[in-house]
């Protein structure tokens, strides 16, 4: 479903990514793992369309995304879940969730968002910022739900959580996972939680991919070892 091939993306002079390419299927999981810094946010930007790349193509069911802007991305199906969450503190719950509206023609929340998180509907009219730090990313990821997205990518959703919601936000991501019409991608530091939820890994280093492959093909030790400092 999505296709990234090749890509280079600068900061400036400086390159951050170099012939990055990798693959995420509906119906699987496509972690991406690597240190601090090398390039795993970059390339979610990339995919998203919140940094041009300077070279290379990203395509989505097979039409070319590469130079469209972020909103005509989200319109074509792609969702992020981004670092730090960013929900808007002073808004409700439900205003937080209605934000989704924006990028597709549907104006209801799906269900699914509140069978997955039931904190979420029991709280509707409590603002955002009021919400512990698990609540807010169980927020951040039924707004990305609102959107009815064909790629979901999540950037780091265990960073700061605490380990029950960890528990509930790897539920619903296998169960996402298991309707078998979206893409996701992960970044993801916390390696035992990566390894329950992939069907794919990709491994960078310096800014590229260094290892990639199904699950059962990689070896745990050699991708560890890149995790390390």
């Amino acid at each position: 479903m999505l296709s990234v091939e090749n890509i280079d993306l600068y900061y400036g002079a400086a390159q951050a990514l170099k012939g990055v390419s990798l693959t995420a299927e509906a119906g699987k999981v496509t972690c991406l793992m690597g240190r601090n810094g090398v390039g795993k946010t970059s390339t979610l930007r990339a995919i998203v369309g919140q940094h041009p790349v300077s070279k290379g193509r990203i395509t989505l069911e097979g039409e070319a995304i590469t130079s469209m802007s972020p909103h005509q991305r989200a319109r074509k199906g792609i969702a992020i879940v981004p670092q730090g969450r960013e929900i808007f503190p002073l808004l409700s719950v439900k205003e937080n969730l209605e934000t989704g509206f924006a990028a597709t023609s549907e104006k209801t929340i799906p269900d699914s968002v509140f069978e997955l998180f039931p904190v979420l509907k029991d709280m509707l009219r409590r603002r955002g910022g009021d919400l512990s730090g698990g609540q807010q990313q169980q927020l951040a990821i039924g707004r990305a739900l609102v959107t009815r997205p064909k790629l979901l990518v999540l950037d780091e959703p265990t960073e700061g959580i605490q380990p029950s919601i960890i528990k509930d936000i790897g539920r619903a991501i296998e169960w996402l996972r298991d309707q078998g019409t979206m893409a996701i991608v992960l970044v993801e530091q916390y390696f035992e939680f990566a390894r329950d939820l992939a069907d794919n890994f990709a491994v960078m280093d310096r800014g590229e991919v260094v290892m990639q492959g199904a699950r059962e093909a990689m070896v745990e030790s050699e991708m560890r070892a890149h995790l390390t400092v």
